[in-house]
Order: structure tokens, then C-alpha cells, then sequence
């Protein structure tokens, strides 16, 4: 079936899904292929929840409700494709190592200030949740905000393909999945794609010219580009200041200079914060909406989130890890002004065979930031720690037994690990 037939059927439809357990009424069904399963196996368990059709792209599993097409993949990026020029939005595509959430959910913030705004949710930022993410823009979508993740070379340039963004944003370049990438320089290739793409269709690269890497790469790769300090062409001046635990920005704008108080901990974020203002000036935002959501946006799902218990304050940033995210936040908590602070850190994960090198540095970085008080976990950075004198778990389970053992009170704890440490298990421990 053609592309432009399926997508009739498409807006036909009351949606799109990929799980056949979650299928909903009327809904099209995707039979995408996984490491250990065969999507196809499960369009007649979709068809019986109510789908109304199931694209499939395996003969054997034909019905009179399939659509038989050459790969189901494939056809899920055509159609997302297709779909994105239908609603004709301006799109905003935002990538690098770290911030691209937090980043992504400011922006999205700010512009809802002004446009109705479609943006990526949760974790749906590679070939099969970009898609996904634009295929659920519903009509009258004004602007799309979408983040594109990568693990491997390549795999941006692809993703631009789909989206086709007007505007790009790359938060910064550090190390992360180094095993998919090769090397730092592997990770700087593949987040670049996104200027070369920009370059190749004449878009708008908005940056930090704050950053060495990114400026070079900006004037190599780009011709058109919007520094984060002139989105207007009016200098934007932004001094960040750690207020306890949460991040305030000092901006001066038009000769009117204001204070505004963010719920995200860490200098790290004041970037991020810049990025979104920067954004937001340059699509037209009106400097007070902005401010009025940069201190209304409250981050979520263990990002630079602070969450107050009955016994200590945290710093739940267990999301995710990787050495530069490290660092930055390690930084950020040793400038926390607390005479009581505990820092409790999970395995970096993907960084093969650089893996045993930055969990060293990592250990050298606690040092250097006069953090003392320390708690590692997993069996990475048990082996990393040894002598020097930090208290250190095994696995997960190990840490909570001591926690349940020896309560913590009175504190400031910082948490965070890799994804795959589920660090967040602790928290009620806390």
C-alpha cells in the first residue's frame, strides 16, 4: 500500500500503536520487530482489542484487516514523515550528550506562551519514538519540539530525515555511549549531523557560543546561526547563581535587568536555561511569558528534581549518567551551601572499554570538590573506589539493606546513576 493511502487510513483512524496490549479502539497497529520478538505475531491479539487495521510486513500473518507492506518500520517513518508535512509546524529539533529533556521541556514550556505546542514525551527520541512523536501532533499543532537521541554514528542524520527540522539545537558534546561511538570524537560526529542536515536544507542552528567545540563546528558546518547571547540581535546577558539547592539566572534584556528563581537544581542546568530563553526571544516570546514559565517549570521524572522527605532533602538526578553529566552535577553539589551532604552514586553504563578509566576519574572529581561523604554503587564503582575510603555496595540491593540498617537524617543527597542502576528504588529509604 502506498504511503498516502496509509495515511487516510491513518486519519481515519482514532491513532496509532506499536504495543498490542495497549491498543485502543480504532486504532492502527504497527507490528514493529524487537530483539526477541515478532510484532506480526501480535496483529491478530491487536485486531481483537479493537484495532482497526494491522500493518503488518510478514505474508504469513495476512488477514482482511492487514495491510501487508515491505517492513512495518520502514513504513512507520514514511508516515510520520508524511504526516509532519501535512500539519506544516516549524520543527525544532534538540540533541547532544546531556540536557536534551530538560532543555526540550523548557523550550516547550516557553513556547506554549505563545504557540500550541507538540513536543516529545518521556523517553521516545530515537527511529521508532521520533515518529511516534509526530504522528501523535494533533491538527491545529503551531510549533513541534523534538528531541533526537543517539547511540550510535549516523543515527541523528536519520532522524532528521523524518522530522525534517527548520531549527536545531545541540545542548553540548561529552562522553556517553562510547560504546556505540568509538571515541569522544565519534560522539561529536554524530551529534554534528544535525548542523550538517541544517546546512543542507538552509535551517537555523541555535547555539552556545560559550562552547569551543560547537562554535567550531557552527562555522564549518552552518550557514545560518543564532548565538544563545543575540537571540534578537540584542545582547542577552545571563549570570547563573545557585540559591540553596535551585538554580536562579540574573538576565539583563533591553536595559531591563530581572531575577528569575527556577525549580531545577544545579549550576549544570544554567545552559539549558539559556538555550530556552534563547529559543523563546527568538520565536517571538515576550521576555515577561518567559520568565513567568521558567519559575512555573518543574522537572520531572528524576532530572535535577529536589524532593523534600520527612527525613532528608534529595537531589533525585537518577535518570541517567554518563562521565561529563558526572561531573557537572558533582560541581553543582559541592557549591550547595550544607554543613550536612551525601553524595550516592550508581554505575556509569556503555562506556566500554573506557569504563574502568572515567569511573577513576569520577572518584578523583569527589576529591577535587571536597565531597567526603560518599556512597557507590554497583560493581563498577566498587572496584573504582577501592582505597579510597568511600563506603560502597556491590548492587542495589546490598545499599538498600545498609540504608534500612543505618538511617540517614538531616541531609542534602545527591542520587545518581545510569538508567539501568534504577537508583530510584532508594528513595523511600531516604
Amino acid at each position: 500500500m502506498q504511503t498516502e493511502k496509509l495515511y487516510q487510513l491513518f486519519r481515519e483512524s482514532s491513532g496509532l500503536s506499536t504495543d498490542s496490549r495497549k491498543v485502543s479502539p480504532g486504532q492502527l497497529f504497527f507490528a514493529l520487530w524487537g530483539e526477541k520478538f515478532n510484532g506480526n505475531a501480535f496483529a491478530s491479539e491487536a485486531l481483537e482489542r479493537g484495532a482497526a487495521w494491522a500493518v503488518i510486513d510478514d505474508p504469513a500473518y495476512e488477514t482482511d484487516k492487514t495491510i501487508l507492506v515491505d517492513d512495518c518500520l520502514t513504513e512507520l517513518q514514511k508516515l510520520a514523515t508524511y504526516h509532519r508535512k501535512e500539519i506544516n509546524a516549524p520543527v525544532i529539533a534538540i540533541t547532544g550528550t546531556n540536557g536534551k529533556t530538560t532543555t526540550k521541556d523548557l523550550i516547550s514550556k516557553i513556547l506554549s506562551g505563545k504557540f500550541k505546542v507538540h513536543s516529545t514525551t518521556g523517553n521516545l527520541n530515537n527511529h521508532i519514538g521520533v515518529p511516534l512523536t509526530i504522528l501523535s501532533a494533533p491538527a491545529g499543532t503551531e510549533i513541534m519540539v523534538i528531541e533526537m537521541g543517539a547511540n550510535h554514528i549516523g543515527e541523528i542524520r536519520s532522524l532528521c530525515l523524518i522530522a525534517q527540522p527548520d531549527y536545531g539545537i545541540i545542548t553540548n558534546t561529552g562522553f556517553a555511549h562510547i560504546e556505540g561511538f568509538g571515541s569522544f570524537e565519534g560522539v561529536v560526529k554524530a551529534k554534528t549531523e544535525l548542523y550538517e542536515y541544517l546546512r543542507k536544507t538552509n535551517g537555523i542552528a541555535i547555539y552556545n557560543e560559550q562552547d569551543p567545540i560547537l562554535t567550531e563546528k557552527i562555522f564549518r558546518l552552518v550557514n545560518r546561526a543564532v548565538p544563545y547571547s543575540y537571540p534578537t540581535g540584542i545582547l542577552l546577558k545571563t549570570e547563573p547563581e545557585l540559591s540553596e539547592l535551585h538554580l536562579s539566572v540574573n538576565l539583563t534584556f533591553q536595559k531591563e535587568t530581572r531575577r528569575i528563581k527556577t525549580n531545577i537544581f544545579g549550576l549544570h542546568n544554567f545552559d539549558n536555561v539559556r538555550a530556552a530563553i534563547a529559543t523563546g526571544l527568538f520565536m517571538g516570546v515576550d521576555m515577561n511569558v518567559i520568565a513567568e514559565k521558567l519559575e512555573k517549570y518543574r522537572p520531572e521524572n528524576n532530572r535535577s528534581q529536589v524532593k523534600v522527605t520527612k527525613n532528608n532533602t534529595l537531589v533525585c538526578d537518577s535518570y541517567n549518567a554518563n562521565p561529563s553529566s558526572m561531573k557537572l552535577v558533582l560541581e553543582s553539589f559541592s557549591a550547595v551551601k550544607s554543613e550536612k551532604k551525601l553524595c550516592i552514586l550508581g554505575d556509569m553504563l556503555e562506556l566500554g572499554e573506557k569504563s574502568e578509566e572515567e569511573h577513576l576519574k569520577v572518584i578523583k572529581v569527589l576529591k577535587d570538590c571536597n565531597l567526603s561523604n560518599v556512597i557507590l554503587a554497583g560493581p563498577l564503582f566498587t572496584r573504582a573506589g577501592g582505597g579510597s575510603g568511600f563506603r560502597s555496595f556491590p548492587d542495589i540491593g546490598k545499599l538498600k539493606e545498609y540504608l534500612r540498617k543505618e538511617p540517614v537524617k538531616g541531609f542534602h543527597i545527591l542520587i545518581k546513576g545510569s538508567r539501568g542502576m534504577a537508583l530510584e528504588q532508594i528513595y523511600n529509604l531516604l
